[in-house]
């Protein structure tokens, strides 16, 4: 078999979404020649830990380990926070508003910890990385981000290594991430950013993106090369599909799976819920809104002011196999799109395992975006745009009413971790 080196931050008994893509590709990269071997940080700051993830990696996987040290503790001295206090992604704040050190911490963290708190891992990685390939050479390497940081290691190895194939591969983009506004980037941080994506972008033998859109972006930033950018979507892994009998919630339950942070707040789902439950009494008595995973306290504040705390039922983090039972008893799975200028390129790693549980969507963000495509070609679903009350109600009315949602299984089956497995040997063997 051919080797592989796969820079991942992410890893078990790390959970959340981060983890998901690399440990799937792992699992099923043997089945098409390629031998994985991972390196992560041995002590990372993981927001979730899901330790029953660790069955899916196989047995006898070179995992390699190094201890990182981030600029954590201070950070959470600064803003008030215990030590064994866990450090939310995008910006997300569980039980109070944002603080003014809060704020303090996020223009620090923009324009000192450039591209991201694990900067200083990148050098002590290229120099443990750069002993380990000179004993043990590989094919090809991948870095997976965000943390960008995975991708100035890559980077550095490369500079190390010059015929050495390197694959850069995005989950999320970098400057156009729909967060990076918030940053509140000086002019220099905000250049600096940019050259580092740009040299990552011209120097990677391949580069890899989960969306059309995001692809398209990066083409833009490099202008040259087009051949060397592809799309590998996430997707849905048919073991994880619960096989049993599970018995369907008994109210009109609409759920939102995964961390629901404030830039994705669906006020417009809101203002739509308040006005069904006010116009329909039977609606009123079936309505649930179910959130599963954490949830900004600033979401909760908007439920309080439409009057549907009462609807809602808030399970907090679930290990991955509950979430997947989770997404199958619920009557409709609700999907959001972050309102923000790349929000038409998004394409949230959760669309696929809602495809797979064969639950209807009910989709909020931009009607002509990737997202809508996916919904669209799979027969999954249903979206409106941000602020189109009317077309949401519609759409909520026609669920109620159990409409008939024709899911398209052979188009599904094309967004499974095995067959997106098989795509992507195809792009390393072009390069190894």
């Amino acid at each position: 078999m051919k080797k592989v080196l796969i820079l991942t931050y992410y890893w078990p008994p790390s959970g959340g979404a981060g983890v998901q893509r690399w440990l799937k590709f792992v699992k099923y990269l043997q089945d098409f020649g390629w031998e994985p071997i991972v390196y992560t940080a041995e002590n990372g700051e993981m927001p979730v830990i899901d330790s029953s993830l660790e069955k899916d990696i196989p047995k006898g996987t070179i995992v390699l380990k190094t201890k990182i040290w981030e600029p954590y503790s201070f950070y959470k001295a600064f803003i008030g926070r215990k030590k064994d206090d866990k450090i939310n992604a995008s910006f997300l704040s569980e039980s109070k508003k944002p603080s003014f050190t809060e704020k303090i911490s996020v223009w620090i963290r923009g324009n000192f910890f450039i591209p991201d708190a694990r900067k200083f891992w990148i050098k002590p990685s290229i120099k443990y990385l750069k002993d380990y390939l000179s004993q043990n050479p590989v094919d090809v390497i991948v870095s997976s981000g965000p943390p960008h940081s995975m991708h100035l290691i890559a980077l550095g190895l490369k500079k190390e290594f010059p015929q050495l194939k390197w694959l850069a591969d995005f989950r999320d983009p970098w400057t156009e991430i729909d967060f990076y506004e918030e940053l509140m980037l000086s002019k220099s941080s905000d250049a600096k950013h940019k050259r580092l994506e740009f040299e990552v972008l011209n120097t990677a033998n391949a580069v890899v993106s989960v969306g059309k859109g995001m692809n398209e972006s990066f083409k833009k930033i490099l202008g040259k090369q087009q051949e060397k950018f592809h799309v590998i979507t996430n997707g849905f892994d048919e073991d994880d599909i619960y096989k049993g009998i599970l018995e369907k919630d008994k109210k009109f339950s609409i759920a939102h799976i995964g961390t629901l942070v404030k830039s994705r707040n669906p006020e417009t789902l809101w203002k739509v819920l308040k006005q069904l439950v006010n116009e329909n009494e039977s609606f009123k008595k079936d309505l649930e809104i179910k959130l599963v995973g954490k949830v900004d306290f600033f979401v909760k504040e908007q439920l309080e002011k439409y009057g549907l705390s009462s609807f809602l039922h808030k399970i907090d983090y679930l290990p991955h196999s509950e979430v997947i039972k989770e997404q199958q008893k619920t009557k409709v799975l609700l999907l959001l799109v972050n309102q923000t200028k790349n929000a038409k390129a998004i394409v949230t790693g959760k669309i696929f395992e809602y495809l797979a549980a064969e639950v209807p969507v009910l989709a909020i963000g931009p009607t002509d975006g990737d997202l809508a495509d996916i919904l669209k070609a799979t027969g999954s679903g249903l979206i409106s745009d941000f602020n189109d009350e009317n077309q949401l109600k519609e759409n909520i009315l026609a669920l109620y009413h159990k409409k008939v949602i024709t899911f398209d299984k052979n188009k599904i089956a094309r967004y499974s971790r095995r067959e997106l497995t098989k795509e992507l040997s195809g792009v390393l063997s072009a390069l190894g």
